[in-house]
């Protein structure tokens, strides 16, 4: 599938300041299910824009803007292509679990094993999985298990925006029974690690159909999460929507948990007040894998101008925190 991704970020200030430091976690990875064709950073004011890759092998893009301003706004642009990935088997050996206690997933996924950030082992947590028998899935094969487990976060959680926040702890969540998929995810990386299944924290968005049941905000960006099992490596689970990661979530960046991969994060000097809006469009696009590349840039260069005009209108249509 094909896809054109528009991410517009938006900091204000009550009052000037001096200058601002920003880096960004948004360029879609490239990887053997995903292609990046194209992708587009313009920063107003405007300012030279670096990037590097993360110890991760995530594409960071940093940038200064050294003089006074009131509002420091990216537009970020990507079209990026996907593909399904492949079928899972019904169920894996019960020797995998073996495995994954070995030398080699340990030392491959050292990282991914160990608490770590918001996706820590809590009493709140200890205690949800106490009462919904969690740890009894280990009685079958990891693969089931991971999918049952899944399951059971989307019938014990509500969905809901605004009842926490991008730094608030898995216990908020827990507590309330209720969050965002970033909370989601990182309850369900403590529970895998827990398990000794490597897990890991996938930043990114999904095209949101809610018409099959997504319960995903269409307007925001997405997490869920990877977990590695013997002989599959790193399968993708999306426990906010009770689904495999298909070709409808666009991955942008993977870590321990969220502080490694926030959409942005930066400073200013100043003594001011800051404000955040985000606006998110994620469309499918009506060019087709097999068109030649220069028609599908074509179309989008010819269409450039009309999104520049409708950054400020996605701004005032979505006012939300990034998830």
């Amino acid at each position: 599938m094909l896809f054109e991704v528009r991410h517009v970020t938006e900091y204000s200030y009550d009052a000037p300041v001096r200058e601002s430091v920003m880096e960004l976690w948004m360029q879609p990875r490239a990887t053997d299910r995903q292609r990046l064709l194209s992708f587009e950073i313009d920063v107003e004011p405007q300012a030279q824009v670096f990037s590097y890759a993360d110890c991760w092998g995530n594409t960071v893009h940093h940038f200064d803007v050294p003089h006074p301003h009131e509002r420091l706004t990216t537009t970020l642009r990507s079209m990026v292509e996907t593909d399904a990935p492949p079928t899972l088997p019904t169920a894996l050996d019960m020797a995998a679990w073996e495995l994954l206690r070995g030398e080699s997933v340990r030392g491959e996924c050292w990282d991914f094993l160990h608490p770590h950030g918001f996706a820590i082992q809590t009493d709140a947590l200890r205690s949800f999985c106490e009462a919904n028998r969690v740890d009894d899935l280990t009685a079958l094969d990891p693969l089931t298990a991971v999918l049952k487990l899944s399951g059971l976060l989307y019938r014990n959680f509500d969905y809901e925006a605004g009842v926490t926040g991008a730094d608030s702890p898995i216990d908020h969540a827990l507590l309330g029974a209720r969050g965002v998929c970033q909370d989601f995810a990182h309850i369900m990386i403590a529970i895998c690690r827990n398990w000794n299944i490597p897990a890991r924290y996938v930043s990114g968005y999904l095209h949101t159909n809610q018409d099959a049941g997504d319960r995903s905000d269409p307007d925001a960006t997405h997490a869920w999460v990877e977990v590695f099992l013997p002989t599959l490596r790193w399968v993708g689970i999306d426990p906010t929507n009770n689904t495999i990661a298909g070709e409808r979530h666009i991955t942008v960046a993977i870590g321990r948990d969220y502080g490694d991969v926030p959409p942005s994060r930066g400073v200013f000097k100043g003594a001011a007040e800051s404000r955040l809006r985000v606006g998110v469009s994620v469309r499918q696009a009506t060019a087709t894998s097999g068109e030649p590349e220069f028609l599908r840039l074509g179309a989008r260069a010819i269409a450039a101008a009309r999104r520049r005009a409708g950054a400020a209108a996605i701004l005032n249509q979505h006012h939300q925190q990034q998830q």
